[in-house]
């Protein structure tokens, strides 16, 4: 139909460094134009477990695997340049530190705090590629979508007794997807926030961040530990 668009899929596996280079191999080779980049999968409180490169699952996948993704689809996305990348995060993020000493949780492993820990990482990551794109036309912001019901939390255990009540709690108050996702639509194709990077939003609003969300020291740290784990400096 006139003025409609074509919906293509492609295989994306972000615990895998190599899935993520064959995707952007592709998306290279047959895309002109990148307009828009939301990264928006994750994985939330799971077990202990490693991603094929053999990173904790949680710092992994919501971090890594979307740190190497966007930093590979940069030179299509400046070249397409007004373009925008959105980055989903939580308020969770609060309850996250970034501990340089144990990155990749093999002295302790806390599934809650590693999540938060990733979360963090979204804003640091986001801040800091903002900074390096100033000037190119490509803006960055972060979010929060807020409480989402969908099966992002299905590691969580749930007494069986309890899983009535919070059906009927999650019915209630949390968001449904299309809810949940109307601040990433917002940041993706807004005229209010044309320009607008490094900022961090929630209900389609600017949000104040935390301290530790602002360090650029550790924003800038992390960046470069994170380019020699995805292997893009040796």
């Amino acid at each position: 139909a006139e003025g409609g668009g074509e919906l293509v899929v492609r295989e994306l596996d972000l615990a895998s460094l190599r899935s993520v280079r064959a995707f952007c191999h592709r998306v290279l080779q047959e895309e002109p134009r990148l307009d828009v980049l939301i990264n928006n999968a994750g994985i939330f409180q799971c077990p202990y477990m490693k991603t094929e490169d053999g990173f904790e699952m949680q710092f992994g996948v919501n971090h890594l695997g979307h740190f190497l993704l966007t930093n590979l689809l940069l030179g299509l996305l400046k070249n397409s340049a007004p373009s925008r990348i959105v980055v989903v995060s939580s308020k969770l993020y609060k309850y996250g530190e970034i501990n340089f000493e144990d990155l990749n949780s093999e002295i302790s492993y806390n599934k809650s705090f590693c999540y938060s820990r990733s979360k963090l990482a979204n804003i640091l990551f986001a801040r800091e590629l903002a900074r390096r794109l100033e000037g190119t036309g490509v803006t960055v912001n972060s979010l929060h979508p807020g409480i989402v019901r969908t099966n992002l939390g299905r590691y969580v255990n749930i007494p069986l007794l309890a899983k009535p009540l919070f059906n009927l709690v999650s019915w209630a108050f949390f968001k449904t997807p299309l809810e949940g996702a109307q601040t990433s639509i917002y940041l993706a194709s807004s005229p209010d926030v044309e320009g607008v990077s490094g900022k961090y939003f929630g209900d389609c609003k600017e949000e104040e961040l935390l301290p530790k969300a602002m360090d650029d020291l550790v924003a800038r740290k992390l960046w470069d530990i994170s380019e020699v784990m995805v292997g893009l400096l040796k």
